[in-house]
């Protein structure tokens, strides 16, 4: 098996589990940025930081455009999971795509950077 690089996704830094999920939901904290609204809980569940995508329904009819969506904020936080690396302990997140307008790649890429940098000024903070 080969080690994994520091931005790689892993199956073990997905959320899953019905009383994960809860657990982020309910307990968590939210941050908004322009397109996706983020909610986090700190300290996560697991031993490293855990990321749930979503892409409702009620705004893309198609799995197609969904998938799309899921697939670049997915790559967004990949590419950009250092930015919460001087945060204390794990984290569990979950990002979701709150606008009706499908965005490219750079403007998903811009929204996750400047969420995960807010929620790195509120955990210093701490």
């Amino acid at each position: 098996m080969v080690s994994a690089g520091p931005a790689t996704l892993s199956k073990e830094q997905i959320v899953r589990g019905k009383t994960s999920i809860d657990r982020l939901v309910s307990g968590g904290r939210w941050i908004t940025g322009s397109r996706i609204k983020c909610c986090y809980l700190h300290p996560g569940g697991a031993e490293v930081s855990r990321i749930l995508v979503s892409v409702p329904k009620k705004f893309f009819k198609r799995a197609v455009k969904r998938n799309l969506l899921k697939r670049r904020m997915r790559e967004s936080y990949r590419l950009q999971k250092s930015l919460l690396a001087g945060c204390e302990g794990c984290l569990d997140l979950m990002f979701v795509y709150n606008s009706a307008e499908c965005a490219s790649f750079d403007e998903i890429k811009e929204d996750v950077r400047m969420i995960m940098e807010g929620i790195a000024e509120k955990l210093a903070e701490k």
